[in-house]
C-alpha cells in the first residue's frame, strides 16, 4: 500500500527532519500561525504587542504546557497578531523509557479487538513528541475560540527548528523578544 495516499488521497509529505527523532531532548523554534494568516490575536501598537481576549488565552495556554507536558522547558514566546513564536527544551530525560499496555479479556464471548492500524500509527505524533506538544497547544487555543465564537483557527501544521548551537539559541531568542518591534518587516506582516 502507498503510504503518501489515505483513503484515496494524498498526503502532504511531513515537515520534520526525517533524520531527528522529535522526542530527543534539545531546544526547538516554532512558530504557529493563524489560518490564512488572519490577525486573530490582536494588534501592535507603537512596537508593542496588545493582545486581545484570544490572544490573552494563547499566551496563558502557552505557559500551561509543562502543566500538561512536564518533560517541556519553556524559555522564551510571543503572540504576534497572526502568529507565535516559541523557543522551548524538551528534556527526554524526564519520559518514561517504556510504557507497559496490559490487555484483558472480561468475556471469552467477546470478539477479539481489532488491531492498531499501524499505517496511522506511523503518521500519527509520537507520545511526548514536539508535535503532540504543539497540536495540545494549537488545540487549546482553538477550543477556547470555540467556546466563545471568536472566528479563529490555525494553519494545519507549524514551523520549527531544531537550535544546534550557542549562538543560534542567542539569534531566536533575541528574535522572539524583539518581534514585535520588528512588526513592519516581519515575513508574516499583512
Amino acid at each position: 500500500m502507498n503510504t503518501r495516499l489515505f483513503r484515496n488521497k494524498y498526503r502532504i509529505a511531513s515537515t520534520r527532519a526525517p533524520w531527528w527523532d522529535y522526542r530527543n531532548s534539545a531546544p526547538y523554534f516554532v512558530t504557529g500561525c493563524t489560518q490564512n494568516r488572519k490577525h486573530c490575536f490582536g494588534e501592535i501598537k507603537d512596537g508593542e504587542m496588545h493582545l486581545n481576549d484570544l490572544g490573552k488565552n494563547a499566551w496563558d495556554c502557552w505557559f500551561q504546557i509543562p502543566e500538561h507536558f512536564p518533560f517541556v522547558e519553556l524559555i522564551n514566546f510571543v503572540v504576534m497578531p497572526n502568529h507565535i513564536h516559541g523557543l522551548l527544551y524538551l528534556h527526554n530525560d524526564l519520559l518514561p523509557s517504556h510504557v507497559v499496555v496490559v490487555e484483558t479479556l472480561h468475556a471469552t464471548s467477546l470478539p477479539p479487538q481489532p488491531q492498531k492500524n499501524e499505517i496511522m500509527a506511523n503518521i500519527s505524533p509520537k507520545q511526548g513528541s514536539l508535535s503532540t506538544v504543539i497540536r495540545s497547544y494549537k488545540s487549546a487555543v482553538t477550543n477556547y475560540a470555540n467556546h466563545n465564537n471568536l472566528q479563529a483557527g490555525w494553519q494545519t501544521r507549524f514551523y520549527d527548528h531544531i537550535v544546534r548551537n550557542a549562538e543560534e539559541y542567542q539569534r531566536i531568542f533575541d528574535y522572539i523578544t524583539n518581534n514585535p518591534r520588528n512588526w513592519k518587516s516581519d515575513k508574516f506582516y499583512e
